[in-house]
């Protein structure tokens, strides 16, 4: 879409931060995201300084008329962070933490990551459930949900968010709470980034670490399916104290795996126990002794360092990604025996995928408490394509989706995931089918904060009529 030179030269004027348009040098760096499949080309980007800067942001694509993606940590699997032809407003230069140990809260800007979070809220020993990879956004994660270690005894992102302050579609900040404009915090918690940009967020923290127990025994998949089976009924006996997921992968070779598992499928029972090091150390010795592991990788660590285990495995611009999860009401053997069938059939030795536990505070909270929705699920299932070559696209996809759709026979309710979508399928019923009964009320929010759906990179709720 055409925009006016002298339009752009207005909007630089106006932002103490930068805005980029096609042929300015760091444009393209700018428009890149974690995914290297996503090749998407805004026709402006503003990377935004302070809330000012987004009001004026978002007052220009109205102006203008063009749509708006949302850039927090760039890290959706989907690409929802850049757009083709509309603005892309960036908030990767707002990533400001702000703790109250005493109130146990943290302000949070919208373009943080979660390894901002944890740096600043372990300070005073204290955390709020955030995901398992430290450069994740703050807030594409939370919208959508956000599952990670806490969630046992905390439950999810968005069960600790008390607040945030929103740039709504025509460029006004709206404060939701409690008590003001509770309808909106209602929607974010699980409605995405339908309503508007979330300029900051307000969490609740409780008392964690700095010590906590990791465990993460890590057996051959020729050791068949008994130790996950033993691990499902384990973490389902301590579902209110263990986030945990049996993670598929491939053995790197170098130090971490004896020479005799270099490329072997390996399965890791990483659980992190939501309560005291020592408590927790003796509870998940258990699944420490299943049979012969090819390494083990538990120990009581500094939770900002768990948080960061798996940055590794995902490096940000670096691999072509395609994810698809289901949740799945309960996880009998069969189900077991299919994930390890897909996991031995991946193609790319980098792909992961994995069987995540629930139950616990994420299964306290009532399905109309958040827009979320629905919490009875069991377990949730994730086929995580990665790889380096574009020649192997269709391969890997082809193997994601295959095991999703594999998968459907076990599933709840027909509810996904909306952090892992796939690409390229967003549809009006795929997110009817996420939100459940709860999509009636999210298009009626979404009418009154965003009736033009300026904010529509995203699995979108059309507004009511």
């Amino acid at each position: 879409m055409d925009v006016r030179n002298t339009s752009i030269e207005e909007l630089k004027g106006k932002l103490t931060g930068t805005v980029m348009s096609v042929g300015d040098p760091q444009y393209d760096d700018a428009r890149g995201v974690w995914n290297a499949m996503i090749d998407r080309k805004p026709a402006v980007i503003a990377r935004c300084r302070n809330t000012e800067d987004v009001c004026r942001a978002v007052r220009f694509a109205g102006e203008q008329g063009l749509p708006i993606a949302i850039r927090g940590g760039g890290h959706n699997v989907a690409g929802h962070a850049v757009c083709d032809d509309g603005v892309m407003i960036d908030l990767s230069e707002m990533r400001g933490v702000t703790v109250d140990p005493d109130q146990k809260r943290a302000i949070v800007q919208g373009g943080a990551l979660w390894r901002d979070v944890d740096s600043e809220t372990q300070k005073h020993g204290l955390a709020t459930p955030g995901g398992l990879i430290s450069d994740t956004g703050v807030a594409g994660l939370t919208l959508s949900g956000g599952i990670g270690w806490l969630r046992a005894k905390h439950g999810l992102s968005i069960d600790c968010l008390k607040a945030a302050e929103v740039v709504t579609a025509d460029g006004s900040v709206v404060r939701t709470n409690a008590e003001e404009n509770p309808d909106l915090l209602w929607a974010l918690k699980g409605g995405g980034g339908n309503f508007g940009v979330v300029v900051t967020f307000e969490f609740e923290l409780f008392p964690i670490g700095p010590e906590v127990m990791f465990a993460a025994p890590i057996y051959p998949l020729s050791a068949g399916p008994e130790p996950i089976r033993f691990w499902r009924d384990f973490v389902s006996e301590h579902e209110g104290v263990i986030g945990s997921l049996c993670e598929f992968s491939t053995a790197a070779e170098g130090e971490d795996f004896p020479e005799e598992y270099w490329g072997q499928k390996v399965f890791t029972l990483a659980c992190v126990y939501n309560g005291d090091a020592t408590e927790g150390d003796k509870l998940l010795q258990p699944l420490r002794e299943l049979g012969p592991m090819a390494a083990d990788f538990s120990g009581r660590m500094n939770y900002v360092d768990v948080q960061q285990l798996f940055d590794e495995l995902m490096p940000a611009g670096d691999f072509r990604c395609y994810w698809k999860a289901r949740y799945l009401s309960e996880l009998p053997d069969e189900m077991i025996d299919h994930a390890m069938a897909d996991a031995g059939a991946a193609p790319s030795a980098n792909s992961l995928s994995s069987l995540w536990n629930f139950g616990g505070a994420v299964s306290r909270v009532p399905s109309d408490a958040t827009a979320f929705g629905d919490r009875s699920m069991g377990w949730m299932y994730s086929l995580d394509a990665v790889w380096l070559d574009s020649k192997e696209d269709a391969a890997n996809i082809a193997w994601s989706r295959a095991g999703w759709e594999e998968s459907a026979k076990w599933d709840h309710e027909g509810r996904i995931y909306l952090n892992f979508p796939g690409h390229g399928e967003d549809n009006l019923e795929l997110t009817k089918r996420a939100f459940g009964p709860n999509y009636a009320k999210l298009a009626q929010i979404k009418a009154q904060y965003d009736p033009n759906n300026v904010f529509c990179f995203n699995q979108n709720i059309s507004p009511a009529a």
